[in-house]
């Protein structure tokens, strides 16, 4: 007999996708795969160095149990950089990895029963880990605004039991970035209808074209105190596997972090926290200036080949590093009159060319398809080129 609160999710669907992926490949078959939500880099020579130095040392004890004073002390200093506002090292709390971070976040900010605000398509962790807390997701819809959600539609979601909102800019999966005034928009509501914004910049280092990734503290200094930072390392030094990332918060909010953490996971990984330090000790910023001109030159790279689709809008792809196609118009009718999802798609892309992909619903979004664009050029421009003709020639 499972716990009750099982039947409320799933494994991530991600996570299921990849796994699909894989196992075409033990069967045998070449596939390209672009579900993976990481880059395809070498390490940062400081992360390495910082890492093997630990080593030599022999450190393999316990931290304090929210990261090594060293590291929170390091991170305040970026994130009062990144705000243009003072933080302290007891603002801070360094976890294993954002999901770990959000985690947190849900289970010591939310009471059964609340209502927490998640613009859709989503990643699907959000609502899960809100609904493990006991709480309800209330999804607004983005996909006619450019995947950025309106200020009046996330005011009409408001009540008196919402607790917080979820921001994820960019956003994963659609690499929507949002504006200014949206952000300030947030913030004023969330102040003076007195709840939390969850805000996760976790690609935050990976803006394209003329547009630019907004802390939302920064904006508006006064939503500080209802605002809890969500950030890490996996994707800006391309570290998904080492599971280090971090919350910045009121002080409140980081003891009681603390105290959950004593209870599940403790400390962090200790030499990827020392990796990270001497990272942040000695950053000359050459190795996230290649890793996103890397990004950017596949951005280019993927875009000139989804130009070629016939009922699919070609993506903006605004951040992070996915392309996130719309298959609405493709999907409106199947050769027998039956409506169809991307789940259909996704598995005949995947049995018939070959390409790996993430379905929309997964998001919760039935036409949305999520590829990665972190892998090598050359795989990424083979992969689109076979996408681009099996979707073009979908009936």
């Amino acid at each position: 007999m499972l716990a009750q609160r099982t039947a409320l999710f799933k494994s991530s669907g991600t996570a299921a996708a990849r796994a699909a992926a894989k196992a075409a490949a033990d069967a045998g078959k070449e596939i390209v795969d672009l579900t993976a939500g990481e880059i395809w880099s070498s390490l940062a020579p400081n992360v390495r160095d910082g890492a093997i130095e630990a080593i030599q040392k022999g450190i393999n004890r316990y931290t304090d149990t929210i990261g090594l004073a060293e590291l929170r002390e390091a991170l305040a200093r970026k994130v009062s950089l990144d705000t243009g506002q003072l933080w302290q090292p007891d603002e801070i709390a360094v976890t294993s990895g954002a999901k770990q971070a959000l985690f947190n976040a849900a289970m010591t900010l939310l009471n059964p029963g609340d209502e927490v605000i998640i613009p859709s398509p989503y990643w699907t962790t959000f609502p899960a880990q809100v609904m493990i807390a006991g709480a309800t997701p209330v999804f607004v819809e983005t996909r006619s605004n450019g995947y950025v959600p309106r200020i009046e539609d996330i005011k009409a979601a408001v009540t008196e039991r919402t607790r917080a909102i979820v921001i994820n800019t960019p956003a994963n999966p659609t690499g929507a970035v949002y504006d200014v005034q949206t952000l300030v928009a947030i913030s004023e509501l969330a102040v003076n209808r007195n709840f939390w914004i969850i805000f996760d910049e976790c690609y935050g280092d990976f803006v394209h074209g003329r547009r630019t990734h907004h802390p939302i503290v920064s904006l508006v200094p006064e939503v500080r105190s209802h605002t809890v930072i969500i950030n890490a390392f996996s994707k800006s030094l391309a570290l998904t596997g080492w599971r280090i990332g971090y919350l910045a918060a009121p002080k409140d909010v980081v003891i009681a972090v603390k105290a959950l953490q004593s209870h599940t996971t403790s400390n962090p990984n200790v030499i990827a926290q020392h990796a990270v330090l001497a990272h942040l000790r000695r950053d000359d910023g050459v190795y996230q200036a290649n890793l996103r001109s890397q990004l950017a030159s596949a951005r280019q790279i993927g875009l000139g080949v989804l130009a070629s689709l016939k009922r699919v809008p070609v993506p903006e792809a605004q951040g992070g590093f996915y392309f996130y196609l719309d298959l609405s118009e493709l999907l409106k009718k199947s050769a027998t009159g039956d409506a169809e999802t991307a789940d259909e798609v996704v598995n005949a892309l995947l049995s018939e060319a070959g390409v790996a992909a993430v379905s929309g619903t997964a998001f919760g979004d039935p036409s949305g398809l999520r590829l990665s664009y972190g892998i090598p050029p050359q795989m990424l421009e083979a992969g689109l080129s076979r996408l681009v003709e099996f979707l073009n020639a979908w009936k």
